[in-house]
């Protein structure tokens, strides 16, 4: 049975099932997608034709024979199903609008869509190939990815954005795949292995209101605490005793390296016995005391977790015979190679086991009032597909789900007791945005890796999450010192930066490049109002703050390719040093941008050769813009407002900018007037302007 609705103003939702009442298999454990509704829906019906009409969006049905398109409120085609082909030999070229069986049972079903021969496609989460996916099969499966440079992803979400000014979501947690132009060049076909088809097709025509339109389907992003866009400095995959632990904070400090948040990875546990949430007794005796020593020196602390309990630890006997863990289909308690054979075999959570999430629930909660402020969730891609869950699911229904049962679970004893409900999630899937940060898991260390690193990040954006983030400096080996370097630059100017990896990632483990790279931290904490008040506006708009080219500049086919570069906010152009010899180069969208170090003026619309020396990672302001700044930036970032700001004006005439703080928004307004600026403000920071704001201008 086929059925077409409106799901709110600008989206139209198609399902397909053998019933009326059809439901996706993840449904028993979790509801991704709130379909809502719109009071000036209209249907309209005659010769054999009906029109759904969304606002500014509009299905035009024919009923004989079917076919289904989508047209804006002018009536220019959107998007249309495919007619479907034969080959020479009669044989169907694409797939219909239909199921398919086997064996006398629905194997799938599926739907196909025209695509011009000039449509670029984006999303399907945290991807690491090309920002465009035409000729790709995006299979929406999450993997214990071991890198960032192949099509196997931590985080699929089943949605993508056209340049045509649409998008497209799926809702079904299955392995649903996309074939994006691959199998034929004209046609993307979608193959869903559930009980229905049940898809949304989401009007924009900018990106950015096809995101927002996104979030009311699905949930709004979470916006992080402010100390989380802080550094974050890990431990790496050392072992950890209480006076390294504190060695480590004395030292940030007395280098003055900025930093907010100290992340204690795998050993704050005891080896092997990983992740029973239990501190390591001999090594960290007395973790109440560290961490109250490390809030006196302004440090949040972050513990990395993971949803498996390794079979040699304490705590596997009694949650197993509890039923804590999923089972294999004999009724044995599943004990899985989740870590691949490096470390020992594991029970795996049963989150839809309400006991066993009340159980682990009972694990974070006393490490939370210890004063923990945050979890470092790890892995979650790991149910096997013959697994079985106390619900009844199988491990094939429950593998991509399960990502977000485990996030929730976290998040929500996070804010139970710490205020917030942030986490720093490797896995993901559809809605994934409400658990605030998500990071590009196990890269590599070269500059091929880094380059596939930020190609992932910009697919996650265009994936509705904004908050993303990456292990600075590479994860797996020690970077070169010129890597570090260019590495820790991108991650600066990353939504969210953290330093972490195999071996250390501590600057003063790199003494010839230590200040090169600390100087890229100084940058983004001097940034840091911009970079809140990005945040903000992300949060609210469902837009990234990494964002595409072709989230501002949709009308342009450069901005849909160009995907080694990106703006942060509105006004930034970052391009991070993917090549060793410093040279490399950077397209520049329409209009006019300044160079951040030299003040040189360049036209856009073209690309530009861009040599810069270890020092500097190329940069760009858009011209006209004011952009905020800390007067003096300090070692954290902390929890309170912003001290002064000073502002930078990217050109000459009049300017405008909203900063953002924990305190409200501040409107601004900058006239030039001799050589610095007369400013207008209003609202949150108004009463305090002439402590708080003290004015400058650049230009060429």
């Amino acid at each position: 049975m086929a059925q077409v609705g409106v799901a709110g103003e600008g989206v139209i939702r198609v399902r397909l099932g053998q019933d009326a009442d059809a439901r996706t298999r993840s449904a028993a454990a979790i509801s991704m997608v709130t379909p809502g509704g719109f009071a000036g829906a209209r249907v309209e019906t005659g010769d054999g034709a009906i029109t759904v009409d969304a606002g500014s969006l509009r299905a035009e049905i024919t009923l004989s024979p079917w076919h289904l398109r989508f047209t804006d409120a002018s009536g220019a085609t959107l998007l249309e199903q495919d007619r479907g082909h034969t080959d020479i030999s009669g044989r169907m070229r694409t797939l219909p609008f239909g199921r398919s069986s086997a064996d006398g049972a629905v194997a799938a079903y599926h739907e196909s869509f025209a695509a011009p021969a000039d449509e670029a496609f984006g999303g399907f989460g945290e991807s690491f190939t090309p920002l465009d996916k035409r000729g790709q099969r995006p299979v929406m499966w999450n993997f214990d990815a071991f890198g960032a440079e192949s099509q196997r992803a931590y985080k699929n979400v089943p949605f993508y954005l056209s340049s045509r000014g649409y998008g497209v979501m799926v809702d079904s947690g299955t392995p649903v795949e996309f074939d994006v132009c691959q199998s034929t060049h004209s046609c993307v076909q979608i193959v869903v292995p559930d009980d229905l088809i049940d898809y949304y097709v989401i009007a924009g025509p900018a990106p950015a209101e096809v995101l927002d339109r996104f979030d009311r389907l699905t949930c709004p992003p979470l916006l992080p605490p402010k100390w989380a866009f802080g550094t974050w400095i890990s431990s790496g995959f050392f072992v950890d005793t209480q006076e390294r632990v504190l060695n480590r904070a004395r030292t940030i400090r007395e280098r003055g390296i900025p930093c907010d948040v100290l992340h204690l990875d795998t050993y704050w546990q005891t080896d092997g016995h990983w992740s029973d949430l239990r501190w390591d007794a001999e090594n960290l005796p007395d973790p109440g005391a560290m961490l109250a020593e490390l809030d006196r020196m302004g440090f949040k602390v972050c513990l990395w977790m993971n949803p498996y309990v390794s079979h040699l630890s304490p705590a596997f006997a009694e949650a197993a015979e509890n039923g804590h863990f999923l089972r294999r289909p004999d009724g044995e308690v599943y004990v899985a190679g989740c870590w691949h054979g490096s470390y020992p075999p594991c029970g795996i959570v049963d989150f839809t086991n309400p006991a066993a999430a009340e159980w682990f629930r009972g694990l974070l909660r006393p490490l939370l009032e210890q004063g923990v402020r945050v979890f470092k969730t790890d892995f979650a891609e790991g149910v096997p597909h013959d697994a079985v869950a106390s619900n009844g699911m199988t491990g094939a229904d429950l593998h991509n789900v399960y990502a977000l049962l485990f996030n929730d679970l976290v998040s929500e004893v996070t804010r139970e007791v710490a205020g917030h409900g942030m986490v720093w999630a490797r896995s993901s899937f559809l809605g994934g945005q409400r658990h605030a940060a998500q990071w590009g898991g196990d890269t590599y260390t070269s500059y091929p890796a880094m380059g596939s690193t930020l190609r992932g990040g910009l697919s996650h954006g265009l994936s509705g999450v904004p908050f993303w983030s990456h292990d600075a400096g590479g994860f797996t080996g020690r970077p070169t010192d010129d890597l570090y370097v260019r590495w820790m630059q991108f991650g600066a100017l990353s939504p969210l930066v953290r330093l972490h990896g195999t071996t250390s990632r501590e600057p003063w483990e790199f003494p010839e490049v230590e200040a090169e790279a600390v100087a890229a931290l100084r940058l983004r904490h001097r940034l840091m109002p911009y970079i809140y008040t990005a945040a903000v506006e992300a949060a609210r708009t469902g837009a990234p703050m990494m964002r595409a080219l072709c989230v501002d500049h949709p009308g342009d086919p450069v901005a849909w390719q160009a995907d080694l570069e990106y703006l942060l906010g509105r006004d930034l152009l970052v391009a991070p040093m993917t090549s060793p010899d410093g040279v490399r180069k950077v397209y520049l969208p329409e209009g006019d941008w300044v160079d951040h170090w030299t003040g040189e003026v360049l036209s856009g619309g073209r690309y530009v050769t861009v040599s810069a020396p270890l020092d500097r990672i190329p940069l760009f302001v858009r011209y006209g813009a004011l952009i905020p700044v800390l007067s003096d930036p300090g070692e954290a970032v902390g929890d309170g407002p912003f001290g002064e700001i000073t502002l930078v004006a990217c050109g000459v005439g009049e300017s405008g900018a909203v900063v953002s703080d924990v305190d409200g928004d501040t409107v601004i307004t900058a006239v030039s007037e001799g050589d610095g600026l007369r400013v207008t403000v209003s609202g949150g920071r108004a009463s305090r302007a002439s402590r708080w704001w003290a004015p400058t201008s650049r230009s060429s």
